[in-house]
C-alpha cells in the first residue's frame, strides 16, 4: 500500500501498545503517530512479516522498535542470555540511534539492549554478550564475528529487523546477512526497511520474508517545508572554498554539517578549516569507534561546530543544533540527498541546506530535482558571483541529454585543485591518526620547534615525509623513478635516462619550481595548495583566503 505521509491523526494510544511503552512515549513528547508508524505497528504485532519503505525524518526507527519493545513485554517461555530481537544496520551511528530508541521507549519494561558494532573492543563486548540481551544492534561484519566464536546464543530470536537494506546492499553487506539469516531459527518474524522498493531490494525480500505485508511512502511526497535549500554554481575549488568561508562566518550559523565525497577530503578540509580557525572535526569511516563516538560527543555538546563528513558515516546523526548542512560535494545518488539535508530541521526547527555545483555536475543536480519533486533555485552572493553564467534551469521534470560526460570537483581525472587529495594521502592505513578526535585550541605552543610537538598534534603543512610516493629524495638529491609523483610533472623519457649530474641539477632545478609553482596555488585558498618536496622547514599554517 502507498501512503500519504502529509496528514496523520492517529494517536499512538489507538495502536494497543503496552502502556509501560505508552507512558515512555509520553514522557518523550509525542502523541500522534507518524504515517510510517501509524501503518506499520498494527502489522508487526499482527505477527506480519513486513517491507516497508520510508525516507529518513519520517519516524521510521520507532516504526519498529515500538513493536519489538512491545513483544518483549511478555515474557519469553525459554530462559537463556541470547536475544529476542536483532536489528542488523549497515553503520555504527545508525546502531547508536536505534540502540538509544530501544533504551528511550524500554526503560520501563527494562528492555536490556546491547550494541555490537566494529571499532570497539572485543573484550568488552564479550562481557557485554555474557550477560542476559533482550534487543541486539549490529553491524553484519562484526556480528559474524561473535557467532563463530560461539558467544551468542540465537536459540530464542524472535525477530529480525533489517534497518536500511538499500544501503547495506550498497556496501556489500548481502553475503553476511546470508550466512546470519542462515544460523537463526526458521521460525521468527522479519521486518525490512528500505528507502526504496528497487528490484535488488524486492529479492532480498523474496529471500529473507515469508508473504510480507508491504508499504511505501512515496518519495516525493515528502518536500523539506522546514528546509530552505540552496545551490550555488561554482568555478573552481579556489571559488567553492571563498563561498564556503563566507557562509561559516554568518553569525546565524549555529553548527554546520559539510558533506564530501571521500575519507580523504573530509581529512583535508577539516585540517584546512581548523588550521583557519574554526572548531572543526571529521567523520568518516576510517575512524575508529572511539574517536568517531568522542566526535559525536563534542558535536552534541557544541565544542565542535563544523563537522566535515561522508554519506556513511553521517547516517545517525541526530543533533537538534545543526542549522546549516552544506554539500561541498554533491551526492552521487540523488537518495544520499534527502539523507543528508535531513541532518538539519530536525525536532521541528528549520535548517538551510546549501549546495555547490559546477556546470560538470548539472546532470546530478537535475537527478536530485527529479527524485524529490522539487527545483534548485541558483542562488548569488554579491561579489561572489560565478564567472560562468549558471546553466540553464528548467525544472525537475525536464529531459536529460545523453552522451555528456559527468565529473565533479574531485575527481581523479580532474586536473582541478581537488585532484589533491587522491595522491597525497595514498599511503594512509586505517591506523594512521584521524582527524576527528581532536578539539579547537590543542596545538603546540609556536615557539616550539616543528619536531618537538607530540605524534598526535600537528599543524597544516607538516605532512610526514613518506605521506606519498614522490615525497623523499634519494642520497644523490634527486627523486629516482620508484619515489617519482605520478601526475606527469616526471620528464617524458624518466629520471634515469640522463647522466647522474644531469638529473642532480635537473632536480633542483624542477624544486624551484615547484617553490613556484606553490606559491601561486597557495593564493587560491584553502583546500587548493599542494604540499612538495625539498629539505625545507615545514611551512606554517596557511590563513584561510
Amino acid at each position: 500500500m502507498s501512503i500519504d505521509n502529509t496528514t496523520n491523526n492517529t494517536s499512538f494510544d489507538q495502536l494497543n501498545l503496552h502502556p509501560s511503552i505508552l507512558r515512555a512515549i509520553e514522557e518523550s513528547g509525542y502523541t500522534n503517530a507518524t504515517p510510517i508508524q501509524a501503518q506499520a505497528i498494527p502489522e508487526v504485532m499482527a505477527g506480519h512479516d513486513l517491507m516497508a519503505s520510508a525516507q529518513t525524518g519520517t519516524g521510521k526507527t520507532a516504526a519498529f522498535t515500538l513493536p519489538a519493545l512491545n513483544l518483549l513485554a511478555t515474557p519469553h517461555p525459554v530462559k537463556s542470555r541470547g536475544p529476542r530481537i536483532l536489528v542488523l544496520v549497515p553503520t555504527r551511528e545508525l546502531a547508536a540511534q536505534v540502540n538509544e530508541a530501544a533504551r528511550k521507549y524500554g526503560k520501563f519494561i527494562r528492555a536490556r539492549t546491547v550494541s555490537i558494532v566494529g571499532g570497539m573492543p572485543y573484550p568488552l563486548q564479550n562481557k557485554l554478550l555474557s550477560q542476559p540481551i533482550d534487543i541486539l544492534v549490529a553491524t553484519p561484519g562484526r556480528l559474524i564475528d561473535h557467532m563463530e566464536r560461539g558467544r551468542i546464543d540465537m536459540s530464542r530470536l524472535q525477530m529480525l529487523i533489517l534497518d536500511e537494506a538499500d544501503r547495506m546492499l550498497d556496501m556489500g553487506f548481502m553475503p553476511d546477512i546470508e550466512h546470519i539469516c542462515a544460523a537463526l531459527p526458521a521460525e521468527r518474524q522479519n521486518l525490512l526497511f528500505s528507502a526504496t522498493f528497487e528490484q535488488s531490494i524486492v529479492r532480498v525480500a523474496q529471500q529473507i520474508l515469508k508473504n510480507p505485508k508491504r508499504i511505501e511512502i512515496a518519495a516525493q511526497t515528502q518536500k523539506h517545508e522546514n528546509i530552505e535549500q540552496r545551490l550555488h554554481y561554482v568555478d573552481d575549488m579556489a571559488h567553492k572554498n571563498k563561498l564556503l568561508e563566507h557562509l561559516l562566518i554568518d553569525p546565524e550559523v549555529n553548527q554546520t554539517i559539510i558533506f564530501t565525497s571521500t575519507k580523504r577530503h573530509a581529512d583535508v578540509l577539516a585540517d584546512d578549516l581548523y588550521a583557519a580557525g574554526h572548531r572543526t572535526a571529521a567523520l568518516h569511516g576510517d575512524m575508529t569507534q572511539g574517536a568517531r563516538n568522542r566526535t559525536l560527543t563534542k558535536l552534541r555538546h557544541g565544542d565542535v561546530k563544523v563537522l566535515v563528513a561522508t554519506d556513511v558515516a553521517a547516517r545517525g546523526i541526530d543533533v537538534a543544533g545543526i542549522s546549516h548542512v552544506i554539500n561541498y560535494d554533491l551526492p552521487k545518488q540523488a537518495e544520499d540527498y534527502v539523507h543528508r539535508i535531513g541532518r538539519t530541521g530536525r525536532a521541528g526547527n528549520t535548517g538551510i541546506a546549501i549546495s555547490f555545483a559546477s556546470n560538470a555536475d548539472r546532470h546530478q543536480v537535475r537527478k536530485i530535482e527529479q527524485f524529490t519533486g522539487q527545483r534548485l533555485e541558483p542562488s548569488v552572493i554579491a561579489g561572489l558571483e560565478p564567472k560562468r553564467s549558471a546553466p540553464r534551469n528548467d525544472g525537475p521534470n525536464r529531459g536529460n541529454r545523453s552522451g555528456e560526460r559527468q565529473r565533479s570537483f574531485g575527481d581523479r581525472n580532474n586536473r582541478s585543485g581537488g585532484n589533491r587529495h587522491e595522491h597525497q594521502r595514498r599511503d594512509r592505513t586505517s591506523n594512521d591518526r584521524t582527524f576527528g578526535d581532536r578539539a579547537f585550541g590543542d596545538r603546540a605552543p609556536s615557539d616550539r620547534a616543528p619536531n618537538s610537538r607530540p605524534s598526535g598534534e600537528r599543524s597544516f603543512g607538516d605532512r610526514p615525509a613518506n605521506a606519498y610516493p614522490g615525497s623523499r629524495p634519494n642520497n644523490n638529491g634527486f627523486k629516482s623513478r620508484q619515489d617519482a609523483p605520478r601526475d606527469g610533472n616526471r620528464d617524458r623519457n624518466g629520471f634515469n635516462s640522463r647522466p647522474a649530474e644531469s638529473r642532480h641539477s635537473e632536480g633542483r632545478r624542477g624544486e624551484q619550481r615547484t617553490e613556484q609553482r606553490g606559491a601561486r596555488t597557495r593564493s587560491e585558498g584553502f583546500g587548493a595548495a599542494k604540499r612538495h618536496d625539498g629539505d625545507r622547514a615545514p611551512r606554517r599554517p596557511r590563513q584561510f583566503a
